[in-house]
C-alpha cells in the first residue's frame, strides 16, 4: 500500500457482492465494516431492512428511545407486559418505521385502540401477521387500511374480526378462531382472491357456513385445514349466495381431513364452483397435530365422529372444468376408491389424477401401515377398481416421489411472513 490513503478494498467491491457480505454479518460487524469503507454513504441507500425484535422479560433491550425501564407490575400476564413494551417502542419510534411494509406481531396483548393506531401510523404496510394476540377480554378487532395486501390472523382471542375497508387485500389467512359469534365479518375487500381457513372442530363448535363466512367475496383460491378433526364446514345445497362466493373459484385445497370417513361431502364444493380446475386433498390422522390422549379429548369435548354425510340435491351431476385431482396420503381403502369413482364419473373432462403416499414429517413417528399401490400389479388392480363401469379419459398416476409443484400447492396459500420466518430459521 502507498503512504497516502490506504486502498479501500471493501469499497471497491461491486454492490451485489458487498450486499451479500453485509447480509451475512450481525449488526455490530456490519457497522465496523462500513467504517472501513471509504465509499460515500450516499451510495449505500437502504432499500430493504428486515429486523426482528425479541421482547424478553429477563433482558429488556433498549432500541433508541423504544423501551425504557423494566416493568414493575410483574404479576400481569406476560403478553400484557410484552404488549406494553411494544407500544412504548411504537410510540417512541414512529418516525423511524414510517415506511414499514411488513409487520409480524406475536404473543402481545394490546389495549383496544392500539392496533388501530398502529395501522394509522404505518401507512405503507402491505403485510400484517398477528399470532396469539388479543385485547384482554373478548373484543372486536376492526381493520381498515388503504395498502394492506396480505393479512394473517392466527390463534388470536378476538371475539370477532371485522375487515371493514381493505381495498388492496388479496390474501388472507385466518386460523384457530374462538367460537363466540360469527368470528369473521368481511366488509370492503374487492380484490380478495386467496383465503386460508384453519380450525379444530370440537363437538360444541358451530359449523361454518361458507356462503356467509365469505359473503361479498369472489375468491379464486380456497384452503380449508381441519387438523385431522371434525369437519367444521356446514354442507350447503347450491344457492345463489354460495354460487356468488364460488363463481370464480379455481383451486381448492383440503388439508388434514380425518381418515376413514366418507369424502362425498366435498362434492358440494364442485356443485357450487363450475370453474374449479384443481382439487387438492390430504387425508391424514397426523399424530403431530392431533390430540391423542383420551382423557384430554373428553375434557376438551373433541368429537368422536369426525365425518359428515352428504346427499346431493343435483341428480346425475357433471362438472366440466375440473382437470386435476391430487390426493396426498392416499390408501387403497374402499372409501377412497369409492370417492375416486364418484369424482371421475362427475368430472367429465378430468385429465390427471395424482395419488401420493404418506407425507414425510420430521416431528413424528407414524408407524401405521400404509396401503399404497407401490407395485405395478397393485396399480393395475387399483385402476381396475376405480374405472370399472366408468367412462373417463383421466390418467391415474401413483408416483413414488412428490412433484415439486404439487408439494408447493399442498401448503398454498401460505402467509409470506411465515415463509420468510422459515427461511430465516434455516439460515441460523
Amino acid at each position: 500500500m502507498g503512504k497516502g490513503r490506504r486502498d479501500d478494498r471493501i469499497g471497491a467491491l461491486p454492490d451485489d457482492i458487498l450486499v451479500n457480505i453485509l447480509d451475512r454479518l450481525n449488526v455490530p460487524d456490519a457497522a465496523r465494516t462500513s467504517i472501513l469503507s471509504t465509499r460515500s454513504p450516499g451510495e449505500h441507500t437502504i432499500r430493504f431492512l428486515s429486523a426482528a425484535f425479541y421482547l424478553r422479560d429477563d433482558v429488556l433491550v433498549s432500541i433508541g428511545k423504544a423501551v425504557g425501564h423494566t416493568m414493575d407490575d410483574l404479576e400481569d400476564d406476560e403478553r400484557v407486559i410484552r404488549g406494553r413494551e411494544f407500544m412504548r417502542f411504537f410510540d417512541a419510534c414512529q418516525d423511524a418505521f414510517g415506511g414499514l411494509t411488513s409487520l409480524d406481531m406475536e404473543d402481545l396483548r394490546f389495549c383496544e385502540s392500539d392496533i388501530f393506531n398502529i395501522l394509522i401510523a404505518y401507512k405503507r404496510l402491505k403485510h400484517l401477521r398477528m399470532t396469539n394476540c388479543d385485547s384482554g377480554d373478548p373484543s372486536t378487532l376492526q381493520i381498515e387500511h388503504s395498502h394492506l395486501g396480505e393479512l394473517s390472523i392466527a390463534e388470536c382471542s378476538f371475539e370477532q374480526v371485522k375487515l371493514n375497508w381493505l381495498p388492496q387485500l388479496t390474501h388472507m389467512t385466518f386460523d384457530d378462531w374462538i367460537d363466540y359469534q360469527d368470528p369473521l365479518v368481511l366488509g370492503h375487500v374487492p380484490l380478495l382472491e386467496a383465503v386460508s381457513l384453519t380450525n379444530v372442530g370440537c363437538s360444541f363448535h358451530k359449523l361454518v357456513k361458507l356462503s356467509k363466512f365469505l359473503s361479498g367475496t369472489s375468491i379464486r383460491v380456497l384452503k380449508l385445514v381441519f387438523k385431522s378433526e371434525r369437519i367444521w364446514v356446514q354442507l350447503e345445497c347450491p344457492t345463489e349466495s354460495l354460487a356468488s362466493v364460488f363463481r370464480q373459484l379455481r383451486i381448492v385445497n383440503l388439508v388434514t381431513l380425518p381418515e376413514g370417513y366418507d369424502l362425498t361431502w366435498t362434492m358440494f364444493i364442485l356443485e357450487a364452483a363450475p370453474l374449479l380446475k384443481e382439487l387438492y386433498m390430504t387425508i391424514w390422522d397426523h399424530p403431530c397435530i392431533m390430540e391423542t390422549d383420551e382423557e384430554t379429548r373428553k375434557e376438551g369435548l373433541y368429537s368422536e365422529n369426525r365425518g359428515v354425510e352428504w346427499d346431493s340435491a343435483v341428480a346425475d351431476f357433471k362438472h366440466h372444468n375440473l382437470a386435476t385431482l391430487i390426493i396426498f396420503c392416499f390408501e387403497s381403502d374402499d372409501y377412497m376408491v369409492s370417492y375416486l369413482r364418484r369424482i371421475m364419473a362427475a368430472a367429465v373432462n378430468l385429465e390427471d389424477v395424482f395419488l401420493y403416499s404418506r407425507l414425510e414429517c420430521d416431528g413424528c413417528q407414524d408407524e401405521k401401515p400404509i396401503r399404497f399401490p407401490w407395485t405395478k400389479r397393485q396399480r393395475i388392480s387399483l385402476k381396475k377398481r376405480v374405472t370399472e363401469g366408468i367412462e373417463s379419459f383421466a390418467i391415474i398416476h401413483a408416483p413414488s416421489t412428490v412433484r415439486a409443484d404439487h408439494l408447493a400447492k399442498h401448503v398454498y396459500p401460505e402467509c409470506s411472513l411465515d415463509i420468510s420466518r422459515k427461511m430465516l430459521l434455516n439460515k441460523q
